[in-house]
């Protein structure tokens, strides 16, 4: 597929926003979500798209939590519960196709194209995929004079070549929102390194990272890929396929980003490395000796012995 593909803007991996881990002044997530009026799904979707800025807990752990000034931010915008609904409605294939006022089988070829990116999936009751876009891209691209053509008529014959050669890149084109949204949420360089590694596989980030301790670096920080069934599951095994890096452009783009970022990490924040065996051997050396040697023999007394050489001083000092 990578000789039939749509190049996609490339995602930086350094330079990304970072917010100082508070406790005071913040809330939960789940509060968070109540007072802003959204539904779970709603506000998990909002901050990957980096609506709502989220904070690290210093208590660790890995949550994360909103401070009560990003909640007034967002309470203080004039359309606002409205505003902030509609930028996180999704719809589906159909429901987008109605949007641009065209059929299903075209609204899903400019998808395929990479057009249109979708933003969430999930797997239906028949293990089907089934891609999920927002609203707001689909109307803006819609209201664009330059895509017109591409609305009605017939489709331009080099992008019908593409789609004769199978160009599928909704999947490409959601790991690629979903790299954004991990980078975003990166609060150091190892972080952002894990946030890289998500997309590859593990033999290609051992590859990529040779050094055992900093690939376990890496895998410390590495998130795990979005949750679909049951562990080890047919839509679990589906949903991991997709989070992978499956064109050799597109893997190789990220080992290059994560060999950089291991190089940027490396310096800022060491991984602990054993000390030397000479520093070793040089502090025994140091150390009083704790044996007691007979002959060429190195022997330690056991209690037995102990006990019976003080007995035996103290009858030879006995009248």
């Amino acid at each position: 597929m990578s000789g039939h593909t749509i190049t996609t803007p490339h995602v930086p991996t350094i330079a990304t926003p970072h917010f100082p881990a508070v406790a005071a002044g913040t809330v939960a997530t789940s509060r968070a979500a109540r007072e802003l009026g959204l539904r779970r799904g709603e506000f998990d979707l909002a901050v990957r798209l980096g609506r709502i800025r989220t904070v690290p807990d210093e208590g660790g752990g890995g949550a994360r939590r909103v401070a009560h000034s990003e909640i007034e931010r967002l309470r203080a915008a004039a359309d606002f519960p409205e505003g902030l609904r509609a930028g996180v409605r999704v719809v589906g294939t159909r429901e987008g196709a109605a949007l641009m006022d065209v059929t299903a089988a075209r609204f899903t070829r400019l998808a395929r194209l990479g057009l249109v990116t979708p933003v969430k999936f999930y797997l239906n009751r028949y293990r089907a995929l089934v891609w999920l876009y927002l609203a707001d891209d689909i109307e803006q691209f819609a209201a664009k004079e330059e895509h017109r053509r591409l609305l009605t008529g017939r489709t331009p014959e080099a992008l019908r070549d593409r789609l004769r050669a199978g160009v599928d890149l909704r999947p490409r084109n959601w790991r690629a929102r979903q790299l954004e949204f991990l980078l975003r949420q990166a609060d150091g360089p190892w972080q952002r390194a894990g946030a890289l590694a998500a997309l590859l596989a593990p033999d290609q980030i051992a590859e990529t990272v040779p050094d055992p301790r900093e690939r376990a670096r890496v895998d410390r920080f590495r998130p795990d890929p979005p949750a679909q069934g049951a562990p080890g599951s047919p839509s679990a095994r589906i949903a991991e396929t997709i989070a992978m890096a499956a064109d050799p452009d597109e893997i190789g783009r990220l080992r290059a980003d994560l060999a950089r970022a291991v190089e940027q990490a490396r310096p800022q924040r060491p991984v602990p490395r054993p000390a030397p065996h000479g520093t070793a051997d040089a502090d025994a050396d140091r150390r009083p000796p704790r044996r007691e040697v007979r002959g060429a023999a190195t022997h330690v007394p056991d209690r037995t012995e102990r006990t019976r050489g003080f007995l035996s001083r103290l009858c030879r000092r006995s009248p």
